[in-house]
C-alpha cells in the first residue's frame, strides 16, 4: 500500500478494483479513503492549515488536489483567504465572498506519508467491512447457518461464516460436544450486536430455537405450516421435549415427525449428539398437555392453579421416580414446556395433604364462627375455605346446602362479618403497635392484615411504601417448590424465596400500580406549595 500513493493512475485504480473485491465492499468506498489518505499526506506537506481537496477519477485514475481559500477584500489568513486580485488570476470573475480552488502539483509522498496514508485507507476499509458485515447479518436471528470452526478460545468457539465470524459461547454449545478446527458445524444466529471491534455475531446450538429450525428442514409438513411446533425445551446433548400440533386433521403431527421408521427425528438426534427427543401431541387443555408433557408417566390427576401459574400432579406411587425423572429432568422440561411451575406428589402425599388442609379449616371454621365439628366439617365438604367466602356468598347458595336452611345460612353470615371485624380490629391493634401510619390505611387495596405484614418488613410510613418498585411490593414468593424434583436449584430457590413483601396476598400488577401511585402523591402535592413559597421568596 506504500506504493499505491506514489503509483500511477493505472495502478491506482488496479488497487482500489482488488481491495473492493477482497473485502466485498463497494469500490467508491475505497476511492473515497484513498481521497482522504491523499488529502491528509498532502496537508502534511502544505500545511495542516490549508483546507485540501483530493480528487480521483474512478473511471480513468485521473487524480486532481486544490486547496479552496475564500476572496476577502483584506487577507488575515493567507492559508485560506486571498484577496480580490489574487482571486482574479485563479478564477475570472471572482467575487468577495466567494470560494475558490487554488489548484496544486502533485504531491511526491516520502515513507512516513505513504504510511500515514496506508493506515487511514486500512481504517477506512476495515469500518466500511464491518458495516458491511453487520447490515449482511443483523435481520438474520433465528436462522441456521453452517460454518467452519477456525479456533477455540477459552472455551468459546469462533466459526468462519465466510464474510464474517460467529462466536459459540461455551453455555451456548451441547455438552460434551468436540470442537475440531476445520470441521462444519451448524448453528442458530441468537442475535448479532455493533460493537466497536466490529459486529458481534451470537450463535447457539443449545437453543430450543435451533431444534425446532432443525425440524423444519427434515420434516415438509412444519416447512409447509401444516404441523406447528407450540412448545420446545432442552436439556442440551442430553433430553428434550417439542409439543407438536397438526392444521391437517388428517396428518397425525408426531408421526410426521418421528419419519418412517424414525428416520427424521434421528436426523435430529444425530445432529444435536445423540439427545434423546420427546415428541408430544400439544392440546390446548392444559391438563392434557401437562399428562402428555410428563410422559412416559401415568399420570392420575392433574389440578391447576391459574392464580399462581402452577400445576399439582398427582401420580402413582411407583411413577413418582419416573415422573420426576433423572435429577428431576422430566418434570424440568415438562414445565419449560408448559410454562408452569409442575408439583409431582403420589397419591398418598395428596391424601395426606388434602387431610391436613380439611382438618386446618374445620379448625378455624369452627373456632371463628362458633360452631360444631360436623357443621365446620360440613362447610369445608361444601368447598369453602375462608370466612371471606360464608360472609359474602349469596344467603340462597349457602341456604340451599342439605342440612342448611335460610335462618342458619343468615346467622353463619352474621357470625362470619363478626369473626372478620374482629380480625380486623385485632389486626388495626398489631399494625399500630408496630408503628405503621394510619395514612396507610387510606390506600386502596390494602387491609390491616396487608398492612401488619407492611410494619412486619420495616415499611411504616408512606415514603417506606412510595420508595418500593411494583414488583418489590407483590412478587409471588415460590417457596412451596419441591426441592426434591429438581426444577429449581437451591440459588434460584434463594432468589424467589424474597418475593414481595404482600407477595402471599395475590395482588395483581395492576393493584400493586395504584398502591404505590397513591403512596407517592403526597410527594406532587408538595411542589405547587413549594413552588409558591419560592414566588413568595422572590416578590419579598
Amino acid at each position: 500500500m506504500a506504493s499505491a500513493i506514489s503509483a500511477n493512475r493505472a495502478e491506482l485504480l488496479a488497487i482500489a478494483n482488488s481491495v473492493a473485491s477482497e473485502k466485498m465492499i463497494d469500490k467508491s468506498i475505497v476511492i473515497e479513503a484513498m481521497e482522504e489518505a491523499i488529502q491528509k499526506s498532502a496537508r502534511n506537506r502544505y500545511g495542516a492549515e490549508n483546507d485540501i481537496r483530493a480528487k480521483l477519477d474512478p473511471r480513468t485514475g485521473d487524480l486532481r488536489l486544490w486547496r479552496v481559500v475564500e476572496v476577502v477584500e483584506e487577507v488575515e489568513d493567507y492559508f485560506k483567504q486571498v484577496d480580490l486580485k489574487q482571486a482574479e488570476k485563479l478564477q475570472k470573475g471572482a467575487a468577495l465572498g466567494d470560494f475558490i480552488v487554488d489548484p496544486l502539483p502533485p504531491v511526491d509522498l516520502g515513507r512516513i506519508d505513504a504510511q500515514s496514508a496506508k493506515q487511514v485507507i486500512f481504517q477506512k476499509v476495515r469500518d466500511a467491512e464491518r458495516d458491511r458485515q453487520y447490515e449482511e447479518f443483523k435481520d438474520r436471528a433465528g436462522e441456521v447457518i453452517t460454518g467452519v470452526i477456525k479456533s477455540v478460545e477459552f472455551g468459546h468457539v469462533i466459526v468462519n461464516l465466510g464474510r464474517a465470524e460467529g462466536v459459540i459461547r461455551r453455555d451456548q454449545q451441547i455438552p460434551r460436544e468436540a470442537a475440531r478446527v476445520g470441521e462444519r458445524v451448524r448453528a442458530i444466529v441468537l442475535r448479532v450486536e455493533r460493537q466497536n471491534r466490529g459486529p458481534q455475531i451470537f450463535l447457539s446450538r443449545a437453543h430450543p430455537d435451533f431444534m425446532k429450525k432443525l425440524f423444519a428442514q427434515e420434516v415438509p409438513e412444519i416447512y409447509d405450516g401444516v404441523i406447528e411446533i407450540k412448545a420446545a425445551a432442552r436439556d442440551p446433548g442430553s433430553r428434550a421435549k417439542i409439543g407438536v400440533i397438526s392444521n391437517d386433521s388428517s396428518i397425525d403431527p408426531v408421526g410426521a415427525c418421528v419419519g418412517m421408521k424414525g428416520s427424521r427425528v434421528q436426523a435430529v438426534v444425530q445432529e444435536l449428539q445423540g439427545e434423546k427427543i420427546d415428541i408430544i401431541p400439544w392440546s390446548e387443555d392444559t391438563a392434557t398437555f401437562v399428562v402428555n408433557a410428563l410422559q412416559p408417566a401415568t399420570v392420575s390427576r392433574v389440578v391447576i392453579d391459574e392464580e399462581e401459574s402452577r400445576i399439582e400432579v398427582v401420580v402413582p406411587d411407583d411413577q413418582l421416580s419416573l415422573a420426576i425423572g433423572r435429577r428431576g429432568q422430566n418434570v424440568r422440561l415438562a414445565s419449560q414446556l408448559t410454562g408452569s411451575q409442575i408439583d409431582i406428589m403420589t397419591e398418598a402425599e395428596s391424601s395426606e395433604k388434602r387431610q391436613k388442609e380439611f382438618t386446618e379449616r374445620s379448625k378455624m371454621f369452627e373456632e371463628e364462627l362458633d360452631v360444631d365439628e360436623t357443621l365446620s366439617q360440613l362447610l369445608v365438604a361444601e368447598g369453602f375455605s375462608e370466612l371471606e367466602e360464608v360472609a359474602y356468598i349469596d344467603i340462597a347458595e349457602l341456604a340451599a346446602i342439605e342440612g342448611f336452611d335460610e335462618e342458619l345460612g343468615e346467622e353463619l353470615q352474621s357470625r362470619a362479618h363478626e369473626a372478620l371485624e374482629r380480625r380486623e380490629d385485632a389486626n388495626r391493634e398489631a399494625r399500630r403497635a408496630l408503628g405503621v401510619e394510619d395514612a396507610l390505611a387510606e390506600l386502596p387495596h390494602l387491609n390491616e392484615a396487608m398492612l401488619v405484614t407492611l410494619g412486619k418488613g420495616g415499611i411504616k410510613t408512606l415514603d417506606d411504601l412510595a420508595d418500593l418498585a411494583t414488583d418489590e411490593l407483590i412478587a409471588k414468593k415460590r417457596t412451596e417448590q419441591r426441592r426434591r424434583d429438581g426444577t429449581v436449584n437451591r440459588r434460584a430457590a434463594r432468589d424467589e424465596d424474597k418475593g414481595g413483601v404482600l407477595g402471599e396476598y395475590g395482588l395483581n400488577e395492576e393493584q400493586g400500580n395504584e398502591i404505590i401511585m397513591a403512596a407517592r402523591a403526597h410527594w406532587f402535592e408538595d411542589e405547587p406549595v413549594a413552588e409558591e413559597a419560592a414566588d413568595a421568596d422572590s416578590s419579598q
